[in-house]
């Protein structure tokens, strides 16, 4: 991927176009290295439909989170800061947990966890957003 240092690119992979067609807002923003990752929640982007239960809408998550971060050049690994929404946070966080360290099993990234009272449809328990620096990963 050859970007400039200061060039802004806007990283919407094909399942979620129309996310931002309808909702204006891309997947992820990439700068240099540095890639922000919107807002990802476990819905299934083949029928969009959530996850039964945190387990399930955690691991839909972060399939979602590594979707952006491959069309962006990067991978997992390279999430220097994690950011969790829960609707439930106390109740959940330990399933949670669970399938966050099978995504990021090591070198974990910096984390805040924020308990709020709804996301954008009713049924749906977490949202992850990211920041991860491209290549950083890799050693």
């Amino acid at each position: 991927m050859s970007l400039s240092d200061k060039e802004r690119q806007s990283i919407n992979p094909p399942p979620t176009q129309e996310v931002y067609d309808r909702l204006h807002f891309s997947q992820a923003t990439r700068v240099g290295d540095l890639i922000w990752v919107s807002g990802q929640v476990g819905i299934d982007t083949t029928d969009m439909k959530p996850g039964d239960g945190m387990e399930a809408q955690a691991r839909l998550a972060f399939e979602n989170v590594r979707t952006v971060l491959r069309a962006a050049g990067a991978s997992l690994a390279d999430i220097v800061e994690l950011t969790t929404f829960h609707t439930d946070l106390r109740g959940d966080i330990q399933e949670f947990v669970q399938v966050k360290d099978e995504f990021l099993p090591d070198r974990y990234p910096s984390w805040t966890a924020v308990g709020v009272t709804q996301l954008a449809r009713p049924e749906l328990l977490v949202e992850i957003r990211v920041v991860a620096v491209a290549g950083s990963g890799d050693g």
